[in-house]
């Protein structure tokens, strides 16, 4: 395994010193150079690795993921993974870049199931790097199809989702015995051109509703809903660069939220949440700075 780098080993050996601190407490000083990260599992030649990034946050990624990107051969990596994550790949780790944006797809997908292929066939060990988790809307199912027709080991390494990342930064859970018995993860982008989501399906008030790359789209579902029935003042909040310190959100109601939206633009990549629970921000101790309530919502 490849040595850590001194950033990175400084950084875990303080968030470390202050836990054993915490947890060694009840049992007397004992000294905390006996804790040590579990980093000594195998990176394996000829494997890819689906990795999820999480949300942006570093601290949130989980410790597999990182023994990965320290091991790997080569890292093949998305446009939403953060410059903190990306600084845990050594120096002489190869990198590729297949982002995509909006309406500007840098590599076409069946180009990225054929690199990756490539690379695990010349032998190297392949961590194929996505934003959240890779098995939400990161497009893992065509990918392991090219691994599969290819007769290539992939391992899924789950990430931190967008949606867990956007309720724990405002302070609320995206399930509640008293507000929402359902979760609901939707995709804003059509599959098939000319289809249109089921809104009448979707407008339930017990559950939540998390619309993925739906920014372009506000107005369609906040119209999409009330057309089948929600009323409103039914609380959605948008929240962009879920966990990272850049977070910004906007709560608002179906009714408002198009014209609160233009009037305070959001950058990409932005979550949209449906759902009684959001009614609860107002509530929650998130940091306000980083939120704007309209009246009409607070008190609904």
């Amino acid at each position: 395994m490849r040595a850590l780098s001194k950033q990175l080993t400084q950084k875990w050996l303080e968030a470390f010193m202050r836990l054993s601190q915490r947890v060694l407490a009840p049992f007397g000083r004992e000294s905390a150079e006996s804790l040590s990260l579990p980093l000594s599992g195998e990176c394996r030649s000829g494997t890819v690795y689906l990795v999820g990034a999480g949300s942006g946050d570093m601290e949130l990624l989980t410790l597999k993921a990182a023994r990965l990107l320290m091991q790997a051969d080569a890292v093949v990596y998305d446009r939403l993974v953060g410059d903190d994550v990306l600084g845990l790949i050594p120096s002489g780790t190869e990198r590729y870049y297949v982002g995509k944006a909006s309406g500007h797809h840098s590599v076409p997908q069946d180009e990225i199931g054929a690199l990756i292929v490539s690379l695990a066939q010349a032998g190297k060990s392949v961590v194929r790097l996505k934003g959240g988790d890779p098995g939400v809307f990161g497009r893992m199912g065509e990918e392991l199809g090219a691994l599969a027709n290819a007769s290539i080991s992939a391992e899924i390494v789950p990430g931190i989702t967008a949606a867990s990342a956007a309720a724990a930064g405002m302070g609320i859970p995206l399930t509640d015995r008293g507000h929402a018995q359902q979760l609901r993860f939707i995709t804003a982008q059509l599959c098939r051109e000319g289809g249109t989501p089921d809104w009448t399906n979707l407008a339930r008030q017990d559950e939540t509703l998390v619309f993925y790359m739906g920014l372009s789209k506000v107005d369609a579902i906040c119209h999409g809903l009330r057309q089948a029935g929600l009323p409103d003042t039914w609380p959605i909040m948008l929240v962009a660069n879920a966990s990272q310190p850049e977070q910004q959100a906007l709560v608002g109601t179906l009714a408002n939220m198009p014209a609160r939206l233009a009037a305070q633009p959001l950058p990409s990549p932005c979550l949209i949440m449906v759902g009684s629970v959001v009614s609860m921000v107002a509530h929650s101790p998130a940091d306000a700075r980083t939120l704007a309530i309209d009246g009409d919502q607070a008190s609904a």
